[in-house]
């Protein structure tokens, strides 16, 4: 049976709160908000909950599994002139009257919330609660699965630091600080072939990113905008004390060629640096395993570098914004020693619907790739939870800015990575009818020092395809309908048995029964197909109640 450890209790703390969205590198003028006074809105709704779930196991064995549910939880949304928050946070106790090994304890939400403390500096902060199910390979599928709890496992992330952006005259300055912890709980058991090892699975790790900027806009003092920029990031993952670190100055130029498009270009110096320790090596030379699955880091031995380059660095692109519910950033240039490609597209037909496009190319840790997703949300969206597992898939429905973190956990291997993709949303809000998806892409290429544990996977490939629809209907004052559906294709160069594909879709009915009193009925099909090992698959079912506390 789980129980709720400090990593818990941290997650918890943080999911409550408040933050901003961070300033952004933005070299064109601002558009401006679209939000008026009329936009202002508090809505707290913390609930209880109590359910009875059903589950029918149909691979690899036929098993009926029927437990309880109790839950509570909030819902928040505030909206203001200097601050904007929104929270969805759960907790939920599993009582398991079979003696199946379903029961336990589980924390689910997410965070992305701030405070204004003066004119131009923000306090912004964000968290990250969610259940994952774990392949031998490294594949995530995020939500858990109703009656299987071996092979699931718990991430957590929390960030928090301030931004500022300032105008003096005609001079623009911007940057943020960030610091963020991700941790990932080891799963009970996980399915392997014979003869063979899982990947070393993330623990845990520590993020400190800061950025900052000078700059005037075009046709200020001078027809063409120019700036000058710098970043430092620092990610100090646990598994083998792995570090990467990359630090960078640029300048760079924005050439006005109409009122809505622009050329930009910019260059720079760059210094990175991946580095880590080797395992504990037994009599045999073999390394060794702690009892919690990973490797025994060897601290008395040095540190040695998996990965290095600095020098110069360069890009040109173009800034297309016809209007406030247009933009348009691509970028092609030199970084990491390489061809680099990156941007951003995002358009808003009108204030109910919202389409993001991100293509991105950078070096990072699994905790650093999810806490630049988790701060790249929304501060104003709402979660859409699984009915039966109470879990939330990998986006959230929001209007503004990006709402999928899918990108960031389709693989728990600990290594550092050079990640290449591209994510996209679609959210649409038309009042009674609420729906959206995302989808992506995401490659990662592993970094491993010589004469480490870590040699043998330097330049194995992960690749993930993901998908997820959420949508809600109102059929009338006292009735609604609910859906979603989560799916991942996970293909290893760890060729541990192959390629997986996870999956889960639901359905859910709700009643209002009396203020505040509500039912719920609702089906699902979760599953999970591997090429070697065998499938997973389930139905479930679910009666419940909510109360809210309006």
């Amino acid at each position: 049976m789980r129980t709720i450890t400090l990593r818990v209790a941290c997650a918890l703390a943080a999911l409550g709160l408040p933050a901003v969205a961070a300033a952004q590198d933005d070299p064109v003028e601002e558009q401006g908000s679209e939000r008026g006074d009329d936009a202002q809105r508090t809505e707290i709704v913390p609930y209880i909950e109590v359910a009875q779930i059903f589950t029918q196991e149909l691979e690899p064995v036929d098993d009926f599994v029927t437990y309880t549910s109790v839950a509570a939880g909030v819902d928040a949304s505030i909206v203001g002139n200097n601050s904007a928050a929104s929270v969805s946070l759960r907790y939920e106790r599993r009582i398991d009257w079979q003696d199946d090994g379903v029961g336990g304890d589980t924390i689910s939400g997410v965070a992305r919330a701030g405070l204004q403390l003066t004119p131009g500096l923000t306090l912004e902060a964000g968290g990250l609660a969610a259940q994952t199910r774990v392949e031998a390979n490294g594949a995530s599928t995020i939500g858990g699965f109703a009656g299987d709890d071996d092979s699931t496992s718990q991430i957590y992330a929390v960030y928090a630091g301030p931004s500022f952006h300032t105008m003096e005259g005609d001079v623009e300055a911007e940057g943020y600080y960030r610091f963020g912890y991700t941790a990932l709980e080891e799963p009970d058991s996980v399915l392997v072939a014979p003869g063979q090892q899982p990947v070393d699975y993330f623990d845990d790790s520590t993020t400190h990113s800061a950025y900052a900027r000078i700059g005037v806009r075009p046709n200020t003092v001078a027809p063409i905008g120019v700036g000058v920029g710098g970043g430092v990031t620092q990610q100090d993952i646990s598994n083998l004390d792995q570090r990467f670190r990359d630090a960078y100055i640029r300048a760079d130029v924005t050439v006005p060629l109409s009122p809505n498009f622009a050329l930009a270009g910019g260059v720079g110096y760059e210094d990175v640096e991946v580095s880590s320790r080797d395992a504990v090596r037994d009599s045999a030379g073999n390394p060794v395993i702690g009892d919690d699955g990973r490797y025994v880091t060897d601290e008395s031995q040095p540190r040695q570098i998996g990965y290095e380059t600095e020098g110069l660095i360069w890009d040109v692109g173009v800034l297309w914004r016809p209007s406030r519910r247009t933009s348009l950033e691509a970028y092609v240039g030199e970084r990491y020693g390489d061809l680099n490609f990156h941007g951003f597209f995002s358009y808003s037909p009108n204030e109910r619907a919202s389409l993001n496009v991100v293509v991105y190319d950078t070096i990072s840790g699994f905790g650093g790739a999810v806490i630049d997703q988790l701060a790249g949300l929304s501060t104003d969206f709402d979660a859409f939870r699984n009915p039966i597992t109470g879990e939330i898939g990998g986006c959230v429905a929001a209007l503004e800015g990006n709402s999928c973190f899918a990108n960031a956990l389709g693989s728990l291997n600990s290594a550092v990575f050079r990640s290449r993709g591209i994510g996209t949303s679609l959210s649409v809000n038309l009042g009674r009818t609420q729906f959206g998806a995302g989808a992506g892409y995401d490659r990662r290429k592993y970094i491993g020092a010589e004469g480490t544990v870590l040699e043998d996977i330097d330049g194995l490939v992960d690749e993930t395809v993901w998908y997820a629809a959420y949508g809600s209907y109102q059929i009338d004052l006292r009735s609604s309908l609910s859906a979603n559906a989560n799916v991942n294709w996970f293909e290893s160069g760890f060729n541990l048995s192959s390629d997986v594909i996870g999956y889960s879709a639901s359905l859910a009915y709700y009643r209002d029964i009396l203020d505040g009193l509500t039912g719920t009925a609702a089906v699902g099909l979760d599953g999970v197909s591997r090429e070697n090992l065998p499938d997973f698959m389930s139905v479930s079912g679910l009666l419940g109640l909510r109360y809210s506390f309006f």
